[in-house]
């Protein structure tokens, strides 16, 4: 397990002690939380096109719960994929499956074909020195606690911890399926004494009780609904559209992994303590329409990369099935390679 204690590896100051610091709060959601499930499933599909056919075009939605799966969206790709048995390995056989699915619109292909961006919006790309992983403090001990626990508990839960001004730690909460309140606390606090956290430590542990129905039985989900999880935490502005079930030519998706790597490169290169991108572009024009760095508070133009979607696709290697994985916890700070 990564440290979650501060680190000033990047040379800039950690929470500790910085007078700017206020209450800071994130939370995770583990894998089997009905959004995460329907992420995954999303995802599971584009990589089943990306193994037999690299330039698949990919957006594929999903809602689910309570036994039904739908799975819609515009799909354009040389070969056929077992949509029904993705789902049914993610979610269970017992689903029932429901797809609509038709190729891409010709007007937007129109655009992407030429090398345009697949749609306007604006990406945001983040990364601090408070952690390993480059991430908000709060972020990565909220979701390495979730991880803790899926561990030994596979199932439906939520994590959340909220740091304090001094940079200790107020509260934790965790609510976990099929697991006691007495078994969930004993974890939390297992944890916290390996990552030797120290604070108020407020515990809320299943606080609604103890609870055995979870996932799709318990609730209905929906592809792109943890934004917030999935990026950089509550901290730091998001700016594009939801990531699963797209493929790279949405920019919304492979812009914001790139401008995660162009923060990644300017902390490390500047000894940064905070780095913020902004990548902005209208849909079927390659170049961005803005291309700004904030280095510790001070903006400046971003040079020497291809911005383009081709650009950007050829840089990170994109057009790959490696996408399932990124649904699960969040698309940063586990290790893929624009967080290197």
């Amino acid at each position: 397990m990564t440290s979650c204690q501060p680190t000033k590896k990047q040379g800039g100051n950690s929470d500790q002690g910085r007078k700017d610091m206020f209450y800071r709060t994130a939370e995770s959601v583990s894998p089997k939380h009905p959004d995460k499930l329907c992420d995954q499933i999303s995802d599971a599909i584009l990589d089943a096109y990306f193994e037999k056919d690299p330039d698949a075009r990919v957006a594929a939605e999903v809602c689910g719960g309570h036994g039904v799966v739908f799975v819609t969206g515009e799909i354009t790709s040389t070969t056929d994929v077992d949509i029904p048995a993705i789902v049914k390995r993610i979610a269970g056989d017992g689903v029932e499956v429901h797809t609509k699915i038709v190729k891409q619109s010709p007007e937007i292909a129109q655009g992407v074909d030429t090398g345009g961006a697949g749609d306007q919006g604006i990406m945001i790309g983040y990364a601090c020195d408070e952690t390993p992983e480059l991430l908000p403090r709060e972020v990565v001990l909220s979701r390495r606690l979730n991880q803790y626990i899926f561990e030994k508990y596979p199932y439906d839960g939520k994590t959340q911890v909220t740091i304090a001004p001094d940079g200790t730690i107020d509260s934790i909460v965790a609510s976990f399926q099929n697991v006691s309140k007495d078994e969930l606390e004993k974890m939390v606090r297992e944890f916290i004494t390996k990552n030797n956290l120290n604070g108020k430590l407020e515990l809320h542990i299943n606080p609604a009780g103890d609870w055995n129905q979870g996932g799709f039985d318990a609730d209905t989900g929906l592809t792109g609904r943890k934004l917030i999880v999935d990026n950089y935490g509550p901290r730091v502005a998001i700016g594009g559209g939801c990531y699963s079930g797209k493929d790279p030519s949405k920019v919304d998706r492979s812009a914001a992994y790139m401008a995660r790597r162009i923060a990644v490169d300017y902390l490390r290169k500047r000894k940064a303590h905070e780095v913020l991108v902004r990548l902005a572009y209208a849909i079927g024009y390659a170049e961005p329409l803005e291309k700004t760095v904030i280095i510790d508070g001070k903006p400046e133009q971003i040079e020497g990369y291809d911005l383009t979607p081709r650009g950007i696709i050829k840089y990170l290697d994109l057009k790959r099935p490696i996408y399932e994985a990124t649904a699960r916890y969040g698309h940063y700070g586990e290790g893929f390679d624009w967080d290197k």
